[in-house]
């Protein structure tokens, strides 16, 4: 059997503290789209490690960037990135609200969405997670680890002025990460500048001018499908990318309150996954220029 290990640096701060919170977390949840654990391993103040099934085709980001010969082989097309938006939609529902105690997992990208032999995705890394209960409609925290909670770009702006960890923020992270597939820029990207951020980047271009912000490769793929002037196939592409961005838009709501809940955005993610594989538009209330595909 092949496995992948994760070594704890038990020399930097936390190291301790993030080991028996990702042992925490997955011990008690077990959903496809979360990677499994095997075992841990731990020696105490000198080893810990955490033993994981393998995963042959490595990380999102690794897909979402690549360089040189890789272009031909590992780029993603628009059915695949939807079943992967699915995948991890399905994910943060279960932990959302599917698995008897919410959980939030504080630290969601591309990095850590791990892709199988199948290409299905599996969410990966909950060295920081934190656990919660429902208490009068309320989301509190009772349990966390050291620190602001996530990655820079795809923290919510509520952490950065003092915030709890919640379920909100994994939604806004979950926004963060779809604007990523379908853009291929990272939230970090060094054309966002001078006020430029990944979310007004799509903002000022939606959605009628959706094709200057989608991924140069998925470009080319709509391009190619949309041969011989096929109007019909034209508009249903373009219908599923600004469902697809609308949806991204309507998870990073700069107020939690207004952002919606995963279960809501897994199924939105399903209804767009189903009248893509058939063939048919998802809305009828949305229009633009689709003459740049």
């Amino acid at each position: 059997m092949e496995v992948a290990v994760k070594v704890f640096d038990l020399e930097m701060r936390g190291a301790e503290r993030s080991f028996l919170s990702e042992c925490e977390a997955l011990r008690s949840i077990q959903h496809r789209n979360l990677i499994p654990i095997i075992t841990a391993c731990s020696i105490v103040g000198t080893f810990k490690a955490l033993i994981f099934e393998f995963m042959s085709n490595g990380n999102l980001d690794t897909w979402l960037r690549h360089k040189g010969d890789e272009e031909a082989t590992r780029c993603l097309g628009l059915t695949q990135r939807i079943n992967i938006v699915v995948n991890i939609a399905d994910a943060l529902d279960y932990l959302h609200h599917g698995c008897g105690r919410p959980t939030v997992h504080c630290d969601l990208k591309p990095s850590n969405i791990l892709l199988d032999d199948d290409m299905n995705a599996l969410l990966g890394d909950f060295g920081i997670a934190s656990f919660y209960y429902d208490f009068e409609t309320k989301w509190t925290c009772s349990s966390s680890s050291i620190g602001i909670k996530g990655t820079i770009g795809y923290i919510p702006p509520e952490y950065g002025v003092g915030g709890h960890a919640s379920t909100c923020g994994d939604v806004y992270s979950f926004g963060i990460v779809l604007l990523e597939i379908l853009t291929s820029k990272r939230p970090t990207d060094p054309m966002f500048e001078d006020g430029l951020n990944i979310i007004n980047f799509v903002e000022n271009n939606f959605p009628n001018q959706i094709f200057q912000v989608i991924d140069a490769h998925l470009l080319e793929e709509c391009r190619n499908s949309t041969q011989g002037n096929n109007l019909v196939q034209e508009n249903e592409i373009y219908q599923c990318l600004v469902d697809l961005l609308q949806l991204a838009l309507s998870c990073i709501c700069p107020l939690p309150s207004e952002r919606l809940n995963m279960k809501q955005v897994a199924s939105r993610m399903h209804e767009i996954k189903k009248h893509h594989i058939l063939g048919g538009s998802t809305s009828n209330n949305s229009k633009g220029d689709r003459s740049r595909i």
